[in-house]
């Protein structure tokens, strides 16, 4: 039996008080995802507010990972790999082994990051203990299957999602096509909770005139895409990009699709996957972000090129729709015509003075978007779902006995 011996001399908690959170994770470091990244600032913020934490998360491949971020150890469960992709790590863990992790450490909130087979094992965990739930949906994995050539899957998926998040005390959703998307589902008790981005990292001061030219000796405006190169992004359509006039087109990130794609753009520049301050100057050093992916339910990204004064073009669908104001910070199109795609990406170039006002507007409306700000409205859900689960006597064991 694994046991976590954690001396609780505290309050249970208090407003604005001590609290101790679980936090449950399908991915963690050292897998670099939006997952992840959000975890790291939630941790990063507990850290500083003098809370404590724990991370549960599945072993990643190879079995390395660090046991400690901040103020939290990090609790690694056995895992196997997804079929066809063995860096997605997915917990064989019971409920049993979850349920005497969460007992030992007696945490006032579980916190379930983007959950569905992990998360599916923890929320019953929690419900059986009694304890508070705030499930954080992230990621629209149902939609994933027919673009893995598993549509029969989606419908299983979603009722995954629906159970699962309807065991949940509060369940947060990044945009207005999420909570949509949700409630239509049949999920309940949805609240909206967006993403901090760090506007001193992602800066335009960033802006690197000798990687500019690097990339286009000739002075063509430099086309910039950032994420996982994979079906589920739509990346096939970058490809569409290659008839660009007066254009580079530079493409970072990695993924399955990668060599699909150098087949298809020649020219353009791959840098692989960048993180850190390469990355942000690598965003700053574009005059536009592309995107194509039609399944994001948020799209950090996004925020990350308008934080480094950078406009974008991205699809009319899901978070992006909450993200890019038409004209101003930049252009949507409608994914399901990728040639419009196209000529909203040539008509930027084409503009080099819309692109210095979209982008100024880009950086003034994500400047008071900062991660210390959506951390203390997460606190203030962390709140309702104690308050909810202690104001329902039974609803606990209610909960416990259906799973």
């Amino acid at each position: 039996m694994f046991c976590l011996d954690f001396a609780r001399s505290v309050p249970r908690r208090g407003h604005h008080g001590h609290v101790r959170v679980a936090l449950v994770a399908e991915s963690f470091l050292p897998h670099a995802n939006g997952v992840t990244h959000s975890l790291m600032r939630v941790i990063e913020h507990l850290t500083q507010q003098g809370h404590e934490a724990i991370v549960i998360t599945p072993d990643p491949r190879g079995g390395h990972g660090p046991v400690r971020y901040g103020v939290a150890p990090v609790v690694r469960l056995p895992s196997v790999g997804w079929p066809g992709y063995p860096e997605v790590r997915v917990s064989v863990a019971t409920v049993g082994r979850v349920t005497r992790i969460l007992e030992d450490f007696t945490p006032d909130v579980v916190h379930l990051a983007s959950p569905l087979m992990l998360g599916w094992t923890a929320v019953r965990a929690a419900a059986a203990l009694n304890l508070p739930t705030v499930a954080i949906y992230q990621t629209e994995v149902p939609s994933y299957a027919a673009r893995y050539h598993a549509p029969w899957g989606e419908q299983l998926l979603w009722n995954r999602v629906r159970d699962l998040h309807s065991l949940a005390d509060v369940t947060l959703v990044p945009s207005t096509h999420a909570h949509d998307q949700l409630a239509h589902h049949g999920v309940p008790r949805l609240s909206r909770w967006g993403r901090g981005v760090d506007t001193r990292r992602f800066d335009p001061r960033r802006r690197d005139h000798d990687l500019r030219a690097r990339w286009a000796p000739a002075g063509e405006a430099i086309v910039g895409y950032v994420g996982r190169l994979a079906p589920e992004k739509r990346v096939e359509h970058l490809a569409l990009l290659a008839r660009l006039r007066g254009a580079r087109l530079v493409i970072v990130g990695d993924g399955p699709s990668r060599g699909e794609l150098e087949q298809a753009l020649p020219d353009a520049v791959f840098t692989g996957f960048l993180g850190g301050d390469a990355l942000a100057t690598a965003m700053a050093s574009f005059d536009t972000f592309v995107h194509c992916g039609d399944l994001e339910t948020f799209c950090q990204t996004i925020q990350e090129a308008h934080a480094s004064g950078v406009p974008v073009v991205a699809p009319r669908r899901g978070g992006p729709v909450d993200l890019v104001e038409e004209g101003v910070t930049g252009y949507l199109y409608d994914p399901d015509r990728p040639e419009e795609f196209f000529a909203r990406v040539q008509s930027v170039v084409d503009d080099a003075e819309w692109r210095d006002r979209a982008g100024a507007h880009a950086r003034d409306a994500v400047r008071d978007r900062t991660w210390d700000r959506i951390c203390d409205q997460l606190m203030g859900y962390y709140e309702e779902a104690i308050d909810t689960r202690r104001g329902a006597p039974g609803h606990g064991m209610a909960l416990g006995a259906s799973a």
